[in-house]
């Protein structure tokens, strides 16, 4: 006769949750509480700080684009100027990198040799290394005068086109410039978000793809790219973070000017990181007021374009599930 082992029982469940779980999800959920109250905190800073001279502007703090808040009997500055050409540098910035930054992930990933993947993965994460200072001695010291040639041309013969009339700026300090440049520094960010998450592709669909006669190219069409989707476009919106808060490369580059001009070639644009770093020295009064004032738009901008992003990629996560 013989016997057999009784299945074993799992324990009973007491009911009470472990002293490292609950210490656990304590500390995460103080930690989330935290970051809110970090940013709330600075919100109400800004706001605070940037009232004197807000209460005090004679103009339009939205649409004038003079800054003068220094006068005593009616000081009149805005921020549209800046704000309109934060945003075209960044836009410009976008437009340039992120095409480059999927063609490098996905050459890494699907079509670079081992070694030389793990060569081109090391140089461009270490592109993010480099301190913007250094970026905006290159953009002045080497690329602008590079680029002085290629601005003659493009006048010549895309001058019919309104951002390209001429003349071309001579020393190419202007907001084209300072977009390759800053295209150059969010590269890294937006190359790493899009090889991990062509990464994570599921080699079920690649596979699926293959099987079906595919090339290499339709399987990336056809499984790498539409489920990376989301993952691209959150890089890339992190990458438009950078490119909206950038301070020194920028105020290195352009030559400063309160101007609207949709003209690439031509210096007179400005960005509002960089003139608060070239004004806040010599700032007094309502001028610093004023400058923390701008850096509430800036604060703004930053926070709709990371809302925005959050909802991209989650809408895209919920579809591709």
């Amino acid at each position: 006769m013989t016997t057999t082992d009784a299945p074993e029982t799992a324990p009973p469940s007491s009911g009470k949750r472990r002293i490292g779980d609950v210490a656990f999800a304590g500390l995460a959920r103080g930690s989330g509480i935290l970051i809110l109250l970090i940013l709330a905190g600075v919100a109400a800073f800004l706001i605070v700080q940037a009232w004197p001279s807000l209460a005090a502007n004679t103009a339009n703090f939205l649409t004038t684009m003079a800054w003068e808040p220094n006068v005593r009997e009616d000081p009149a500055f805005g921020v549209a100027a800046l704000a309109f050409g934060t945003v075209l540098a960044a836009a410009i910035a976008l437009l340039l990198a992120t095409p480059v930054a999927i063609g490098i992930a996905l050459f890494i990933v699907f079509y670079a040799p081992r070694r030389l993947a793990s060569l081109l993965g090391y140089m461009v994460d270490l592109l993010a290394a480099i301190p913007s200072v250094v970026y905006g001695l290159w953009g002045i010291g080497f690329l602008a005068p590079q680029l002085v040639p290629v601005y003659q041309a493009m006048a010549r013969y895309l001058g019919w086109i309104p951002l390209f009339s001429g003349p071309a700026s001579t020393s190419a300090r202007t907001i084209l410039t300072a977009s390759v440049v800053l295209a150059v520094m969010v590269l890294p960010i937006i190359t790493a978000m899009s090889r991990d998450v062509f990464r994570q592709t599921p080699q079920g669909h690649r596979e699926a793809a293959l099987a079906m006669g595919a090339t290499r190219w339709e399987m990336i069409q056809l499984a790498v790219l539409p489920f990376g989707k989301s993952g691209v476009i959150g890089g890339a919106m992190l990458g438009l973070g950078r490119a909206l808060g950038e301070t020194m490369a920028v105020a290195m580059i352009l030559s400063p000017a309160l101007v609207v001009s949709w003209d690439l070639l031509q210096s007179g644009n400005q960005t509002i990181a960089a003139h608060i770093a070239l004004q806040y020295p010599e700032a007094t009064g309502y001028g610093v007021s004023a400058l923390i004032a701008a850096g509430l738009v800036l604060f703004a901008i930053t926070l709709v374009v990371n809302m925005g992003a959050r909802y991209v990629v989650a809408r895209g996560n919920k579809e591709s599930r």
